[in-house]
């Protein structure tokens, strides 16, 4: 599970739903490097969340350990991956202009930087092996940056999410009168 705005109203809809809890695992999609509590991690949107919640390693001292040690954990293929959409573009904190995140053949790495704070992110090989994605954009804010990938901007780092079984979820205010359809 990613973090960011479309986390938390996720978390909460999912917890009106009858879901087998004790049978589910949520990883960590991508997290800022910042001590434990925060206001910056996205651990805190976790914490309602009655199931397994396995965090990224960020508070450790070692973080090139870290990213190895979280990503030789993974389970060999997630169910589904939950991704947002920045207002720059990005997903997964992966950055606008750094591809490196994307095509690495690691499954977790460090990016620098990112936004004002350093971030440990799950690569494109994980979040593109995964069953399937889905991705929610809501709000006005969003709305450039919907428009630009639903239009086929490939310098997007959302681009780079395989489109096949990859579920997007957008509001009105984020794409106004579009019905969308991802090409295969």
């Amino acid at each position: 599970m990613s973090g960011g705005s479309t986390a938390p109203p996720m978390i909460g809809a999912l917890l009106d739903q009858d879901v087998p809890w004790e049978t589910v695992t949520v990883w960590q999609v991508d997290e800022r490097v910042a001590p434990d509590g925060d206001e910056a991690r996205n651990a805190g949107q976790l914490a309602v969340l009655p199931c397994v919640v396995r965090l990224m390693p960020v508070t450790n001292r070692d973080l090139r350990r870290s990213a190895r040690q979280y990503g030789a954990l993974l389970p060999e293929r997630f169910d589904v991956v939950h991704l947002g959409l920045g207002d720059d573009g990005h997903t997964a904190s992966w950055p606008p202009g750094d591809d490196g995140p994307v095509i690495s053949k690691r499954s977790v790495e460090l990016v620098r930087d990112f936004n004002g704070m350093d971030r440990m992110t799950l690569t494109g090989r994980v979040v593109n092996g995964s069953r399937s994605r889905v991705v929610f954009a809501t709000g006005r804010s969003k709305r450039p940056m919907v428009e630009r990938w639903l239009d086929g901007d490939t310098t997007l780092p959302v681009a780079a999410v395989t489109r096949s079984n990859t579920w997007v979820f957008l509001d009105e205010a984020a794409a106004p009168g579009r019905s969308v359809q991802l090409p295969q």
